[in-house]
């Protein structure tokens, strides 16, 4: 997690009020129409002032946490707002508050519900700015939100950028919506510290009911350290954890965000961890292991917690056809809803890459138990089975993978001024005829197949399911599969 307040284009603030969502012209579960208007609009730099904040409800989205309780899904976020200059912001006269909630019935239309918390915790701030030159914990990070018994659990984060001069503390409520009260710090450090107390995940053992907290950043990997189950702190005082995962070029490039999953089907759980700069190719990348404290293992066998870089690669920079592009595609929440599992994440609007929208995808498997996403937000659900006579025709297909830098990075995030809009900033979409042969009209992707629901690219498996295409709105048939190299390949059919 990186406070969008780093760059001098964008103010974070804060505030409380109750806002309503925005409306949809797409319903839930099948059918939903062949063509129509998207349930809102990409860029909302018109609906910035409190006088718009009805119209709030996917937008200004930051370091999701998701979770359902009875039929609604409630979700979680970084006090980052987009603020463009020259915009009378403060229409009304607003207290202040810290960790936006939303709540929807559908994952589609968001109702805007308020703060969780009307003060950052004094101790939390005594603590990071004791530790920073007095500077810092201006407001909440990257909270995460787990249903305990009856009691609700909210993990979140107090530091300052470029610092682990960081405190994780603990919230609790008897609803989703609150009213939640701070009971104290689970997990702090210092610069002394090799590791960094922000962006906590926590999950439970499946088998034996042990708890887990995995937490950190770019200062020193990712760490995992054991909870006890009745009160939601650390077990063993003092303990602060082990390392679950690292990466190359550590002291230069990002890691940070873990989120873990358990995946019954399977008995696996399953590491999600962010990538790089939040502000161009921040990117998802997931490791699995038998045990929630790990190890980890990627899609190619190597240990999470070992100096190199890991994969499957799931979302990254992209462009396709008819929009300006997407960037900033990480920090993820993972929900699992009765068997089927969604992504929630920020994705950064081009060309500025200021406007934060929340990104829902749903998760899916492929044969070898490895998870992939929509290359498209979720915008309702089709179940209809695709058949081989559906695939033949034009199709927009995106091979993601790494992009070259844009600038040089500091403390591996982009400095102010280092943004430039280009095409290579973006992993692009390729024109693709499918033929009714089983070939195509590409020399990479030479064949083609389906069987028991699985799409077959050069032998390859993707998942092929219809989801809503928002660039041309309309409903389409979509791919997701996991590329020899390991990073994920993307299709939806235009034509």
């Amino acid at each position: 997690m990186r406070l969008t307040s780093f760059f001098s284009s964008v103010t974070v603030v804060i505030f409380i009020f109750v806002i309503a969502g925005c409306s949809s012209n797409i319903k839930k579960n099948n059918p939903f129409p062949t063509v129509g208007n998207n349930p809102y609009e990409d860029d909302y730099s018109s609906y910035t002032s409190l006088s718009n904040r009805h119209k709030w409800g996917p937008y200004n989205v930051h370091d999701p946490s998701i979770i359902k309780h009875n039929n609604t899904y409630y979700l979680y976020s970084t006090d980052a707002i987009y603020r463009p200059r020259g915009i009378k912001f403060n229409d009304d006269t607003i207290r202040p508050g810290n960790i936006q909630m939303r709540s929807s019935h559908d994952l589609i239309n968001w109702n805007f519900e308020g703060w969780a918390l009307p003060e950052i915790p004094q101790e939390a701030v005594i603590h990071v700015r004791k530790h920073n030159k007095g500077e810092g914990a201006t407001n909440i990070w990257a909270p995460h939100v787990k249903k305990v018994g009856n009691e609700f659990r909210m993990y979140y984060s107090v530091s300052a950028f470029g610092t682990n001069s960081s405190y994780i503390g603990l919230a609790t409520a008897p609803h989703p919506l609150g009213p939640w009260k701070h009971k104290g710090c689970v997990i702090k450090t210092t610069p002394n510290d090799k590791m960094n107390a922000i962006d906590p995940s926590v999950v439970t053992d499946a088998k034996n009911g042990r708890m887990w907290m995995h937490y950190g950043s770019f200062f020193g990997g990712l760490y995992c350290v054991e909870l006890d189950p009745q009160t939601g702190f650390i077990k063993h005082e003092g303990d602060k954890g082990h390392l679950v995962a690292s990466r190359a070029n550590l002291k230069t490039h990002n890691l940070e965000a873990p989120e873990v999953i358990y995946n019954p089907k399977n008995e696996k759980y399953y590491l999600f961890v962010s990538y790089d700069a939040l502000f161009t190719y921040y990117n998802v990348r997931v490791g699995r292991a038998d045990q929630p404290q790990g190890p980890y293992f990627d899609y190619f066998g190597k240990n999470l917690s070992d100096t190199t870089d890991n994969f499957p690669v799931l979302t990254h920079s992209y462009r396709f056809g008819n929009h300006p592009g997407w960037s900033g595609n990480g920090h993820c929440g993972i929900l699992n809803d009765n068997g089927k599992f969604y992504m929630v994440h920020q994705g950064r609007l081009a060309p500025s890459n200021l406007m934060m929208l929340l990104h829902v995808r749903e998760i899916f498997w492929l044969p070898d138990g490895w998870p992939v996403v929509s290359p498209q937000r979720y915008a309702g659900t089709d179940l209809k089975k695709i058949s081989s006579r559906e695939i033949p025709g034009q199709w927009e297909i995106i091979q993601l993978d790494e992009r070259a830098p844009i600038s040089d990075l500091w403390q591996g995030q982009i400095p102010p001024g280092g943004w430039r809009y280009t095409p290579k900033a973006f992993n692009l979409a390729d024109t693709v005829k499918f033929l009714t042969n089983g070939s195509t009209t590409s020399h990479l992707y030479k064949s083609w197949r389906i069987k028991n629901n699985i799409l077959y690219i050069n032998n390859y498996p993707h998942a092929i399911f219809r989801g809503w295409d928002w660039e041309n709105k309309k409903t389409t048939i979509l791919f997701s599969g996991i590329s020899e190299n390991g990073f994920s390949f993307w299709g939806k059919k235009i034509n």
